[in-house]
């Protein structure tokens, strides 16, 4: 059999070390203690997490690659912890089928929590795999079960209309989905965010918090408020970048060469600026945050649009 020729694709920068996170075991997962009574769930790509409590396993979050191991792992927990493995309550991050593809999986009966929005989403989206949250809030509501504490607070859109925090205050521990994959650059489009002015306030808030351990919902290991912050410089360097280069780049030459082809003359235009703005970031982070030469160009293209269309910068009236 002949070997595959990868010739033609494109070589990119060794990951940071500090970008890996812990092996996998033989059915694909990895299950580790947070604090206490809290663990956390990895595949490698996706993550979730869970509480053992006297009033049975809360789940939070159940992402479709993980799957079946979700209970797995809280059935190797419980084994080992002599506590119940039974899935009482799951918690919804947000509505997407990548977090919460596998809710279907967990006894119809299991009580599901989210906010209000992610119920609406989900009635929507009509997805079996994903059954609608029956309990609901609107900006913050505070979970007492079996004795353990978990705070719910949406602060505004940001990647979704509905994401949330989920704080465990006495785990030391926040989970907020898809804004900060620790160790990692965001993917297309600033994760493919919808909303990217939350999306660029949501690091703040989540540093508002206390706490130590940080469940972001992506790559292999754990992150902390270092992360936290790093991703948070990184996307202020872009937004930074784009402001510049939406005022040095001249559109003049693409509009000269494509003439009444407007779309591809503004293409041109806004594919320079965006790599204009990127060029610097990516210098400054290849090596820092792992694959920043892969998608910066692409959230720097997303965070630059935003900019001139929900802020903007560099909008001129027609006199």
């Amino acid at each position: 059999m002949s070997a595959t020729d990868t010739t033609a694709l494109l070589d990119y920068a060794p990951i940071p070390d500090a970008a890996f996170g812990p092996a996998l075991n033989e059915q694909g997962y990895y299950v580790g203690r947070v604090e206490r009574n809290l663990y956390w769930i990895t595949d490698g790509t996706y993550q979730c997490a869970f509480l053992t409590t006297s009033d049975g396993v809360v789940v939070l979050d159940a992402p479709p690659t993980i799957g079946g191991n979700i209970q797995r792992a809280v059935d190797e927990i419980a084994a080992a912890n002599g506590v119940s493995n039974k899935v009482n309550y799951l918690i919804y991050s947000h509505h997407h089928a990548d977090h919460v593809g596998a809710a279907s999986l967990f006894d119809k009966n299991v009580t599901r929590i989210g906010h209000e929005e992610t119920r609406n989403l989900l009635v929507r989206d009509d997805d079996s795999a994903r059954p609608p949250n029956e309990e609901t809030f609107q900006d913050r509501r505070t979970l007492e079960i079996g004795g353990e504490r978990i705070d719910l607070a949406w602060h505004g859109a940001n990647h979704s209309p509905d994401n949330i925090i989920i704080h465990l205050p006495d785990h030391d521990t926040l989970m907020l989905i898809d804004i900060v994959n620790p160790g990692w650059a965001p993917i297309y489009l600033s994760n493919l965010t919808e909303d990217i002015p939350g999306y660029l306030e949501a690091p703040a808030n989540a540093l508002a918090y206390p706490w130590k351990h940080f469940i972001g919902g992506h790559n292999g290991r754990l992150g902390t408020r270092d992360d936290v912050t790093l991703h948070q410089q990184y996307m202020a360097d872009i937004a930074d970048n784009s402001r510049k280069a939406i005022d040095s780049v001249d559109p003049t030459p693409y509009f000269v060469k494509y003439g009444p082809n407007v779309w591809a003359a503004l293409k041109g235009y806004l594919d320079e600026i965006a790599a204009t703005a990127a060029a610097p970031v990516v210098e400054k982070y290849t090596g820092v945050i792992a694959a920043a030469d892969v998608f910066t160009e692409s959230t720097t293209f997303h965070v630059m649009q935003s900019i001139r269309l929900d802020l903007g910068h560099g909008s001129q009236v027609h006199p």
